[in-house]
C-alpha cells in the first residue's frame, strides 16, 4: 500500500487548506484511514479518522469545529478540510491506512502545513 499526500503549504492565519491522500496497491484489508499531525518536539496526534466500510468518521474535539475528514466514492482517497487555520496547526501531517485491529499500519511520507500570523 502506498500513500501520497498533497495540498500542504504555508498560509496565513484564518486560511483554509484541503489535504489529499491517495492510496494505491492492495487495499482490500484496509478498513479505515486517518490523518495525524506532528509538530517539532511533540508526539504525533490524531486529527481525523474515517471507516472505509461505513464512512463513519471521527475528529477530536480540539479541531472538530474546523476540520472535516471525508472519503471519495472509490474509497481510495481521503481528504482533510482544514478551515480557520491557526499557528498551532503548524505541523507535518501524515496520512495513514490501517488494517483491522491494528494488524498493520501504512503511512505516507508526510506533508508540511505552516500557518503564519
Amino acid at each position: 500500500v502506498r500513500l501520497v499526500e498533497s495540498g500542504g503549504g504555508s498560509v496565513q492565519i484564518g486560511s483554509s487548506l484541503r489535504l489529499t491522500c491517495v492510496a494505491s496497491g492492495s487495499l482490500s484489508r484496509i478498513n479505515f484511514m486517518s490523518w495525524y499531525r506532528q509538530a517539532p518536539g511533540k508526539e504525533r496526534s490524531l486529527v481525523g479518522s474515517i471507516s472505509t466500510d461505513t464512512r463513519r468518521w471521527f475528529v477530536p474535539g480540539l479541531v472538530e469545529d474546523r476540520f472535516t475528514i471525508s472519503l471519495n466514492d472509490a474509497r481510495n482517497t481521503v481528504f482533510l478540510q482544514m478551515n480557520d487555520l491557526k499557528p498551532e496547526d503548524t505541523a507535518t501531517y501524515f496520512c495513514g491506512a490501517h488494517e483491522p485491529q491494528g494488524s498493520y499500519d501504512y503511512w505516507g511520507q508526510g506533508i508540511q502545513v505552516t500557518v503564519w500570523s
